[in-house]
């Protein structure tokens, strides 16, 4: 057997060890300093711009469209074994598009999917009245409507993959920091390092395979290898709003517009946000209530029935961005033989878990 530990049980984290937990060999455990879905995972709406995002090609959107694809097949196949409902909207992303914004690329890139394999619609302000009716058309002047893309509750997709994981022998214990990691002697310095054991505020962990999914902790964590990663706080911020009696909506897909996300959560509920906001200097962003309120003001503005809403609760978190380089961070820490991160998801943390917890399953076990 072979002892993989994972740092970090958000989305990403969780996602691994499900993955892991199919081969046999590998005796798996997780390390959380908090319980799971807590940190960046927290700080999300689970909105999946698969088909919709703007990218044409590279790896970012094939990780992307198997996101789509492992969801698709995942939340029934999780709902089954924990026997938890998964709240997951297939009924696909509408983004807005304002003040006569260019067109010319959506047509391109809708007929790039259709080789693909993946359907974008584009509809003009008589088609979104006709189907949208309390949409404000004011200043919207068309739409892509994506029927393929998703939307999945993070929190009880990462708890569904938790359990599916323990089933299948998968180790976790939260509430359990990192207090130091042990390297191996190097016969020469022209070697790559490995790390052999993990102490933890529980005890010691020995290891084969180290996988840092610990979201902004990664950045402490690789210091302690001599190999820091720099990632970055951002803000996320939504509000979740109560409406009398649902919006009138068919299809109900999540809404998006200018950044702003309206997310259906079933009967009248629904997330509004979340807003994107960066550090100053060194220290972490806090939560803003004006941003916020900018956000709510406006979706309202997209849809005036968000007026008559209760708030129920707000929510912020931090996600975390790598500085100089493209998100995510998938791939062998720098001078070591047994060291993955899979860190650094910055806003798609939630859509990129299946294809990064595929990546590493494929560094660990290259069948």
């Amino acid at each position: 057997m072979a002892n993989v530990v994972i740092v970090g049980c958000g989305v990403v984290g969780a996602a691994i060890a499900y993955e892991l937990s199919q081969i046999e060999r590998l005796n798996v455990t997780v390390v959380d300093r908090h319980q799971p879905a807590q940190a960046a995972t927290g700080a999300a709406l689970g909105v999946l711009m698969g088909a919709i995002s703007t990218k044409l090609k590279g790896n970012n959107l094939r990780m992307r469209l198997t996101g789509i694809d492992r969801y698709n097949a995942w939340v029934p196949e999780l709902e089954a074994i924990t026997g938890q409902p998964i709240l997951f909207n297939r009924q696909g992303i509408l983004r807005l598009c304002c003040d006569n914004e260019p067109l010319e690329r959506w047509h391109e890139l809708a007929e790039v999917r259709r080789s693909q394999g993946w359907r974008l619609e584009i509809l003009d302000r008589a088609q979104i009245a006709a189907t949208y009716p309390q949409l404000n058309l004011e200043r919207i002047t068309a739409a892509i409507y994506s029927p393929d893309d998703r939307q999945v509750d993070p929190t009880a997709l990462t708890q569904a993959l938790v359990m599916a994981a323990a089933q299948k022998g998968v180790t976790f214990q939260f509430d359990t920091a990192v207090v130091g990691v042990e390297p191996c002697d190097r016969i020469d310095e022209s070697a790559l390092q490995a790390c052999q054991q993990v102490q933890t505020t529980a005890g010691t962990l020995a290891i084969d395979w180290l996988v840092i999914a610990a979201s902004l902790g990664s950045t402490p964590l690789t210091a302690l290898l001599q190999q820091p990663v720099d990632l970055r706080p951002v803000l996320g911020q939504a509000v979740h709003v109560r409406l009398p009696e649902p919006l009138h909506l068919q299809p109900q897909p999540v809404i998006t517009g200018e950044d702003v996300h309206i997310v259906p959560l079933g009967g009248g509920d629904y997330w509004v946000g979340a807003t994107v906001e960066f550090p100053i200097g060194s220290s972490a962003p806090l939560p803003d209530t004006v941003a916020l309120e900018t956000v709510m003001q406006q979706a309202i503005a997209f849809c005036p029935r968000l007026a008559d809403t209760t708030i129920v609760r707000t929510w912020s978190g931090l996600r975390p961005r790598p500085e100089g380089r493209p998100a995510p961070i998938v791939e062998p820490l720098p001078g070591y033989s047994n060291v993955l991160l899979a860190t650094g998801h910055y806003r798609n943390g939630v859509l990129l878990a299946p294809a990064t917890a595929q990546k590493i399953r494929e560094l660990i076990d290259p069948v």
